[in-house]
């Protein structure tokens, strides 16, 4: 089987009218760059004929793949899905809307080019959405920035590219997808952004929601978590635990002081808080421990096996040395 040079993984809900002139054009695009392509379109459970405008693209389309999820999953497990499959070296995501443009695309794959093993298209300089969705962006991204260390100023946008190897290392679900670059920055690749075009949806209406910047906002926690402390869980639960503990035995040490001299101290708030206080951190040290046994277990499962396989006739280094 060849291995295209470009995939193009394209997730889409309802998006039966802007598909044929969005294909037109990014096959008019791939075909000038001179490379093998192919263009993966993950129709999200669509209920308004996506399905029947694919298969007919399907026929005049060569190089035109087609995922059908069973439901509406979101656009993290629709891409998961395209990613999954891709063929390509390099795996380029856009959306099916018709606002990132396909032109651009030779300037992201001169920035994979140059080094970067994924780059985001950046829609900062001439977005063209509504004022509600370009602020509450602008919220996001730099509480992203603050929280992740990651210098960018357009994470949520979906117009983005990356050597095959990042796909295969990203393991998109729940929201994720919004956190792409951060995934990738925590797993070890050089991520940045270019400018690029943002032109106004062809048809339809967006599927943006203010729920959707709430869920963002979690997800940040989410992803904080997993690049900061899967590989030592301990660090976060620990430091809690001890933190709760030096509370409580502060309060209960000044308990025992008062009983000492001579007060009442069992309808104290304080004694029942440094008793809380205490049990709480117990609690969480047992966590950050039970987290450290699964987080060891993982690691040591992508290890090899112990031992080493012997070759077909016996070991020949012990052979050699028998018979020297």
């Amino acid at each position: 089987m060849n291995v295209p040079a470009l995939s193009v993984v394209m997730p889409a809900y309802n998006e039966a009218d802007n598909l044929p002139d969005v294909l037109s054009e990014l096959r008019g695009v791939l075909d000038s760059l001179g490379l093998s392509w192919e263009i993966l379109v993950v129709d999200d459970g669509s209920t308004d004929g996506t399905r029947d405008v694919l298969d007919r693209l399907g026929e005049e389309l060569a190089g035109l793949r087609q995922v059908r999820l069973g439901s509406n999953l979101g656009k993290s497990a629709a891409l998961d899905s395209g990613l999954a499959r891709a063929r390509g070296e390099v795996v380029v995501l856009m959306d099916a809307d018709g606002q990132d443009d396909p032109a651009e695309l030779p300037t992201m794959l001169a920035a994979v080019d140059g080094g970067l093993d994924m780059v985001t298209g950046s829609r900062s300089a001439n977005r063209r959405d509504r004022l509600v969705k370009r602020s509450t962006s602008r919220v996001y991204n730099r509480v992203t920035r603050a929280a992740t260390g990651i210098d960018a100023a357009d994470m949520n946008s979906g117009f983005k590219m990356m050597r095959s190897e990042v796909a295969t290392a990203l393991t998109v679900h729940g929201e994720l997808h919004r956190y792409l670059p951060v995934l990738a920055a925590w797993s070890g690749f050089a991520v940045g952004e270019v400018p690029v075009t943002h032109r106004s949806r062809l048809h339809g209406t967006t599927k943006f929601g203010l729920n959707r910047f709430w869920r963002g906002m979690m997800d940040l926690l989410t992803v904080k978590f997993l690049t900061q402390y899967t590989g030592r869980p301990f660090h976060l639960f620990g430091g809690l635990g001890l933190l709760s503990g030096m509370l409580g035995g502060g309060l209960l040490t000044w308990m025992l002081i008062e009983r000492l001299s001579g007060a009442t101290i069992g309808t104290r708030p304080a004694l029942v808080t440094g008793v809380l206080l205490c049990v709480v951190a117990v609690q969480l040290l047992s966590f950050g421990l039970l987290g450290e046994l699964i987080s060891y277990g993982n690691a040591r499962r992508k290890r090899p096996p112990p031992g080493r396989e012997v070759p077909v006739g016996g070991d020949r280094r012990l052979a050699q040395l028998e018979d020297e």
